[in-house]
């Protein structure tokens, strides 16, 4: 099968927009696997599955099929850096998270940009690799300080 690189990137940044940048956990769908979160989007034959356990610290897959064929996946870890962290506190590193995630493009389309900057958080990312293969870090700094940390990598399934 012959992959539209560019029709899967364009895929790749609408579906990301549409789910949890948009609406976190409240995106998800009913589960295929107990205690996961799920998130889904489709549009004409492309359909985008992400697949999440944990809050505070997560672990995830996203994929993305043509044609009822898995074409594209990204795993990923990572989360709040304080392990004793309570929802008062993670809340709103993941709201700034999202409005982060929300400016992904076709230039930076595996999480969010390469850096954005809001009050006193500032998100960075950093990656290496293309479409094909390719891996990253993202991290959230508040006051100076270092509070998420997220690791991510994937590519084209051959």
């Amino acid at each position: 099968m012959s992959i539209n690189h560019e029709q899967l990137t364009e895929f790749l940044v609408e579906a990301k927009k549409n789910t949890y940048a948009a609406q976190g956990d409240e995106a998800s769908v009913q589960p295929l696997l107990n205690g996961s979160k799920q998130l889904e989007y489709r549009r004409g034959d492309y359909f985008y599955r992400d697949i999440y356990f944990g809050y505070g610290f997560f672990i995830g897959q996203e994929t993305i099929e043509f044609e009822n064929q898995q074409i594209w996946s990204m795993v990923y870890s990572g989360g709040v850096m304080m392990s004793n962290a309570v929802r008062d506190i993670i809340d709103p590193i993941y709201k700034f998270l999202r409005r982060a995630l929300k400016q992904v493009d076709t230039n930076s389309i595996y999480r969010g940009p390469n850096h954005y900057q809001e009050d006193a958080y500032l998100y960075e990312n950093e990656y290496e690799g293309t479409l094909e293969d390719f891996h990253g870090k993202e991290i959230i700094i508040l006051d100076g300080d270092k509070v998420y940390e997220l690791r991510y990598n994937g590519g084209i399934i051959r």
